[in-house]
C-alpha cells in the first residue's frame, strides 16, 4: 500500500472497529477504576525517551481513556493508513507537499550526524552546513563585540522582525532557553502591523547599538517590510548615511536582488529553501535571533535534541513510537469522544510562549477538510489548540476543563529541576504538587458521597461533584535544557504530522492564509482614498465608510 492509496480515513479497516469499541466500551471506560484492577498501567502505557546527551523526557499516557485492546487498534489504524511510508517518504525529501509540489524537509536542518539527505537528487547536507557556519560566524562576531555599530558601540539590541514562523518560532525559543542567554543582549520582536507594536519597540532601543533581522523568505511579505522600513527611516533618521544601514542591518532571506535594494550587504543574508515552511523554520538561518541570544553552542544542542526525537520518530515501532501515540489519542478523542479542543499546559513560565507557538504548527497544519483524494473529508480534523502555563491557567480556564460540559483532552509539561531553585526549591515543590494534583484530580473526580462526607449542604452538593475521567498526557522532563526543548517540539511536529497522515490531508500548504491577505490589498487601496466605497457587502461597505470618516 502506498501512502496516498485510500481515501477517506473513516473507510480504514480499523476505523469501524474503533467507532464499535467507542461504542461498546470506550465511552463507558472509568479510567480511574483500570487503575485499581491494573497495578501495571503506569508501565504499560508510559514510554521514556532517551536525548543524545543522557537526559530523559518521560512521556506518561497512562491517564488517556484506553485499554490495551484500544491501544492495539489505535496501532492497527495507523498500519491502515500506512503512516510510515509516509513518514519515510518526508525523511527521504520526496514532495509530499503535493499542492504546492514542495519536499517537506525541515528534518534536514538539524541533520547534526551529516547524513546524505537529498532533494530532486541533490545532497542539501553542505549547503545547510554553510548557513549554519555562517550563523555561528556572525553570532560570535556580535556576541564579543567585535561587530560594532556605525558611531563604534557594540550591538546591545536585537530586533527581529518577521511574522507566523519567522516570529513564533524564535520568540517560543529565546523565551524558554532565557536561562541560556547572554544578559547584555536585549531580543525585540516585532510581528504586527499595527503600528503600536514598532512604535512601542523603537521607543525602547538606541539605533547606534541596534542590530535588525529582517526574516522574510522573498522579502515582500506585506507586513515585514512595512515594519522593516519603519525600522530603517527611524534608524536613519539618526544615523543620516544609508551606507550605516549594512551595519545594523541583516536579511534571513533569499531574494538577494530585494535585499540588496533594501541597503543590506547580501555578504549578511542568511538563506534558507522553499522547503523550509515557516511554522519549521526555527531550526533555520530563521533562528539567528536564537543563535545571538543563547549562543551558537546552545542552539547546536537545540539541533541535536531535535534530531534524536527524528531518530526516535523513524526507528520505533508504532506502539513504542512517543509522537506517534500522541498522534494516534489525538484522533481517538477527535473522532470518536467528539472532542474539538486540545489543551496544552506547561508547568514552567519559561516555556509561556510555546502553547501560541504549537497553535500554528497544529492548526495551519491539520485545519483542512479536502484530502489527498480531493474529496471533502467525512470526519473532523484539526483541534483547536490552546493553553497557557500553569499555575496562572488553574485561576482562569481550568474550571471548564473540570467541570464544564466538553471533554478537553490536555497536555501537562513540567520539568524535575528548575533554572531557579529559589527558597531551597520551594516553588519548584509547589509547582510539581500542582502539576499531579491537577491531572489525578482530573481523572479522579470527586462523586457525590464525598462531597456529602464533607458536611456540605444538599443544595451545594451537586456544584461541588467532578465527574473526573478527563484525561491528561503529562510530559515530565529533567530539565528544560536546549536538548530537551528541541525534542519537545519535535514531539509536537510529529504528533501533527500523525494525525494529518490518519486523516488523509496535506499538512503542509497553508491556501487559507492568503484569501485574506489577498482582499486586504485591494481593500489597502480603497483605503488610500477619502472616497466611499460601495463594491462590497453592505456590513463590509459600512464599516470601511466609517473607519474612514473616523480616521479622517
Amino acid at each position: 500500500m502506498s501512502f496516498s492509496s485510500f481515501s477517506q480515513a473513516s473507510d480504514l479497516p480499523t476505523w469501524a472497529k474503533l467507532q464499535e469499541a467507542y461504542d461498546s466500551v470506550g465511552k463507558s471506560i472509568s479510567v480511574k477504576e483500570l487503575f485499581k484492577a491494573d497495578a501495571d498501567r503506569f508501565a504499560k502505557f508510559s514510554r521514556s525517551f532517551i536525548n543524545y546527551d543522557g537526559s530523559e523526557i518521560l512521556f506518561d499516557f497512562s491517564k488517556n481513556i484506553i485499554n490495551e485492546d484500544i491501544f492495539k487498534l489505535l496501532v492497527q489504524l495507523a498500519e491502515d493508513a500506512n503512516i510510515e511510508s509516509l513518514r519515510d517518504a518526508l525523511f527521504a525529501g520526496e514532495k509530499i507537499n503535493f499542492t504546492e509540489q514542495r519536499a517537506v524537509y525541515h528534518v534536514a536542518l538539524r541533520n547534526q550526524s551529516n547524513k546524505v539527505m537529498k532533494v530532486d537528487g541533490k545532497d542539501v547536507t553542505p549547503e545547510v552546513n554553510r548557513v549554519l557556519a555562517h550563523m555561528k560566524e556572525f553570532s560570535e562576531e556580535v556576541r564579543s563585540g567585535k561587530w560594532r555599530g556605525y558611531t563604534g558601540k557594540p550591538i546591545k539590541y536585537i530586533v527581529n522582525i518577521g511574522i507566523g514562523g519567522s516570529d513564533l518560532g524564535p520568540v517560543m525559543v529565546t523565551e524558554a532557553l532565557k536561562h541560556y542567554a547572554k544578559r547584555d543582549l536585549e531580543v525585540f520582536f516585532v510581528s504586527n502591523i499595527d503600528g503600536t507594536h514598532i512604535a512601542e519597540t523603537l521607543r525602547a532601543i538606541d539605533p547606534e547599538q541596534t542590530l535588525f533581522l529582517v526574516a522574510s523568505k522573498t522579502f515582500t511579505t506585506a507586513e515585514t517590510c512595512t515594519n522593516a522600513n519603519t525600522a530603517k527611516a527611524w534608524f536613519l533618521e539618526s544615523a543620516k548615511d544609508p551606507a550605516y544601514i549594512a551595519k545594523h542591518f541583516v536579511a534571513l532571506s533569499t531574494n538577494a536582488e530585494e535585499v540588496s535594494k533594501f541597503g543590506i550587504d547580501t555578504k549578511n543574508m542568511f538563506e534558507f529553501d522553499n522547503w523550509v515552511g515557516g511554522r519549521y523554520s526555527v531550526w533555520s538561518a530563521i533562528g539567528l535571533s536564537v543563535v545571538l541570544y543563547i549562543g551558537y553552542d546552545n542552539f547546536e544542542k537545540f539541533l541535536k535534541g531535535a534530531e534524536a526525537m527524528d531518530k526516535h520518530f523513524t526507528e520505533q515501532p508504532l506502539e513504542s513510537n512517543i509522537p506517534v501515540i500522541g498522534g494516534l489519542l489525538s484522533v481517538w478523542y477527535n473522532n470518536f469522544f467528539g472532542a474539538q479542543t486540545h489543551l496544552v499546559a506547561p508547568f514552567d513560565q519559561y516555556l509561556h510562549r510555546f502553547p501560541a507557538y504549537l497553535q500554528q504548527l497544529s492548526m495551519e497544519s491539520n485545519g483542512k477538510s479536502i484530502n489527498r483524494a480531493n474529496e471533502f473529508v467525512k470526519y473532523s480534523t484539526g483541534s483547536i489548540l490552546f493553553g497557557e502555563p500553569a499555575t496562572n491557567s488553574q485561576h482562569s480556564f481550568f474550571q471548564l476543563v473540570h467541570q464544564g460540559t466538553k471533554l478537553i483532552p490536555a497536555d501537562f509539561i513540567l520539568a524535575a529541576q528548575s533554572h531557579n531553585p529559589i527558597e531551597g526549591n520551594l516553588h519548584q515543590r509547589m509547582l510539581a504538587s500542582n502539576f499531579f494534583a491537577q491531572a489525578e484530580a482530573l481523572m479522579v473526580g470527586k462523586t457525590e458521597e464525598e462531597v456529602k462526607a464533607e458536611g456540605n449542604p444538599e443544595s451545594i452538593v451537586p456544584h461541588k461533584v467532578f465527574s473526573g475521567n478527563r484525561p491528561t498526557t503529562n510530559i515530565l522532563a529533567q530539565k528544560i535544557t536546549p536538548a530537551t526543548l528541541g525534542a519537545l517540539i519535535v514531539y509536537y511536529e510529529h504528533l501533527t504530522f500523525t494525525e494529518g497522515a490518519i486523516w488523509n490531508i496535506n499538512s503542509y500548504d497553508q491556501f487559507g492564509v492568503e484569501l485574506g491577505k489577498v482582499l486586504a490589498k485591494s481593500i489597502g487601496k480603497q483605503l488610500d482614498t477619502s472616497e466611499p466605497v460601495d463594491n462590497h457587502d453592505s456590513s463590509t461597505n459600512g464599516l470601511i465608510n466609517q473607519f474612514k470618516t473616523w480616521s479622517a
